[in-house]
């Protein structure tokens, strides 16, 4: 008799369990850079939408949107998503605004940050509500230019040149690093973050063009051509002390096993001298990102690369050489950049 009472106690707790987690709410954000719309690679508009659908996406954050020649990209890529069977929300951006958003949930509000001659680079801010619900996303791609991480690797970071020799004095870095508007950038969406309700969750995300101080660590110091410079770049830096979490990283808290690289991606349908900047070097970053802040429960339960499992490194094509998990591809591979897919959960 008793041991039939601790049975069925134990089958009340799962069942419990059971209902409290059908009672969460799933919310899955993909974050990516389509390398101007998709037109380098061919066939690349469309396959954006197939890798939307394919990884069924909720809630999605695009880079390097060009509206080019007086098209709208938003408008045009909904229109291929409900082509396909799959209907999305968006509002269109400014022509020059470089970043977009679309949405399972319809957008309540939607500006940018910045004008379109700024120089700042693109940050796009969207409101949504998901179930009972507010959400505030930031959908970034931040200045280019002072591409510091190439100095350690002997090149440029201005004009994408060999020099000399490689510079790994980290103030000489993070000075150099600094000449770029990223981290103004980033200090005006935390200000903007905090002049909301705080009872809103917060989710920043895109390609930073900057790599992350809880990449370059002591731990990684002699990998990946970073020659013993540890660096605490700002962007990364910056977020976390607004209370902002890294999700790849709270998922994948090693470097080393999990470096996370998102750019540059091997592409098999591109040349690889499109897809190669320091060809002499293993320039391979993790500069896309899904950061959240929420002072509601929110938890990611899941964050995962979405691309080729290969990269490049020193010009040529290299295989899979990490413990990192992908999610592979529909077909074709749009763009040069991999692509971030977060399961959050609240």
């Amino acid at each position: 008799m008793k041991i039939g009472k601790f049975i069925m106690l134990l089958l009340l707790l799962n069942i419990g369990q059971i209902i409290v987690a059908q009672g969460k709410t799933e919310l899955k954000v993909l974050q990516i850079n389509i390398w101007q719309e998709g037109t380098v690679v061919p066939n690349g508009f469309p396959a954006i939408a197939d890798e939307i659908i394919d990884k069924n996406a909720d809630v999605v954050l695009f880079s390097e949107v060009r509206n080019y020649k007086g098209t709208d990209y938003i408008q045009r890529i909904l229109a291929e998503l409900k082509s396909k069977g799959a209907s999305y929300f968006g509002k269109s951006s400014d022509e020059k605004l470089d970043v977009g958003l679309i949405s399972k949930f319809p957008v309540t509000d939607q500006h940018a940050l910045y004008g379109k001659d700024s120089g700042m680079g693109g940050v796009l801010k969207s409101k949504i509500k998901v179930g009972k619900r507010d959400f505030v996303f930031y959908s970034l791609h931040l200045d280019y230019t002072n591409y510091a991480c190439y100095l350690p690797r002997g090149y440029d970071g201005v004009t994408w040149k060999k020099m000399e020799n490689p510079i790994t004095e980290v103030s000489a870095i993070v000075e150099a690093n600094r000449k770029s508007k990223r981290d103004e950038a980033i200090r005006d969406i935390i200000h903007d973050v905090e002049g909301e309700k705080q009872s809103q969750s917060f989710i920043v995300a895109g390609d930073f063009n900057e790599p992350s101080h809880l990449d370059w660590t002591v731990a990684t110091k002699d990998l990946f051509d970073h020659r013993g410079a540890v660096v605490p770049w700002d962007c990364s830096v910056l977020l976390e002390k607004a209370g902002f979490k890294d999700s790849f990283r709270v998922q994948y808290p090693n470097p080393v096993s999990h470096p996370g690289f998102t750019y540059p991606a091997f592409n098999k349908d591109v040349p690889i001298d499109k897809l190669v900047w320091a060809p002499t070097a293993d320039d391979r970053d993790r500069i896309d990102y899904v950061y959240y802040r929420s002072k509601l429960p929110l938890k990611v339960v899941k964050a995962r690369i979405v691309g080729p499992a290969e990269t490049v490194k020193y010009a040529k094509k290299q295989g899979k050489d990490s413990e990192d998990e992908f999610l592979l591809p529909k077909g074709i591979w749009p763009t040069d950049h991999k692509a971030l897919l977060v399961t959050f959960t609240f």
